[in-house]
């Protein structure tokens, strides 16, 4: 198999001034909903690579990567300049264990992320399995500005499908937003801020947690969850969290 698949650009969204969403048509082969591959760029000699999560859920194509841009960084401002027709090479194969086949039974699913790392749960959430497996889901989402709040359009069409069974709760620290929480999602876990505006249970009895984000919030909401007796979820040591970080 070729290193790199030769991909095309369908088009680019940019959310604020570093936040875009960019779809790209290329043959990639079967992947789990919340897995990744790697987007590249030639830049002068050398070719460029950085591994981002794919949004989109495993039977709809063009492929989707929501991604921050680093404005010093060598391949994200590049990727932000891309427009409709433009060339990029997508890896061939994927990986990741941020996927709900590495998620044990429990009644409730907890999909808590920051900023970028809600891209996978983006996927999962349009799949059936979340659907099949639990009673309940609550994706928690946490941004430094209301506007950083992506993919409303997405969230809104899942809730309408899913009724009760699908929870959202937003966070905003930097500012207030209407209809978002304040403050941070460690400290709502530890004083049942969170629980009460999902109406969800979050412990080892009945929950999983699936994080995805900024190392900082991966370590410290995995502390505030294991207070509640929940732990790493591991193959030869089930546990009650699974977890990737983002920058």
């Amino acid at each position: 198999m070729s290193k790199w698949l030769a991909g095309r650009v369908v088009g680019q969204k940019r959310w604020t001034e570093r936040l875009c969403s960019l779809q790209v048509a290329a043959p990639l082969g079967r992947f789990e909903a919340g897995q990744f591959t790697k987007l590249a760029l030639d830049v002068g000699a050398e070719r460029m690579a950085r591994p981002y999560s794919l949004v989109n859920p495993p039977q709809s194509e063009p492929h989707e990567f929501y991604y921050n841009v680093m404005p010093a960084g060598p391949l994200s401002p590049r990727l932000a300049a891309l427009a409709a027709g433009d060339a990029v090479f997508v890896a061939p194969n994927v990986a990741g264990f941020l996927v709900l086949a590495e998620v044990p039974e429990a009644e409730n699913l907890w999909l808590i992320a920051t900023g970028t790392g809600l891209g996978p749960f983006l996927s999962i959430l349009r799949t059936e399995a979340p659907w099949r497996r639990f009673k309940r889901v609550t994706l928690v989402h946490a941004t430094r500005t209301a506007a950083e709040q992506t993919y409303g359009d997405v969230l809104e069409a899942v809730g309408a499908a899913r009724g009760e069974q699908f929870r959202r709760v937003a966070f905003v620290s930097r500012e207030t937003a209407p209809g978002a929480l304040a403050g941070r999602v460690p400290a709502a876990i530890r004083d049942g801020q969170l629980e009460r505006a999902a109406g969800t249970e979050l412990s080892g009895a009945r929950s999983h947690a699936m994080l995805c984000g900024n190392p900082e919030m991966v370590t410290d909401v995995t502390a505030a969850l294991a207070e509640r007796g929940m732990r790493k979820h591991r193959r030869r040591a089930p546990g009650h969290i699974t977890l990737e970080t983002y920058w």
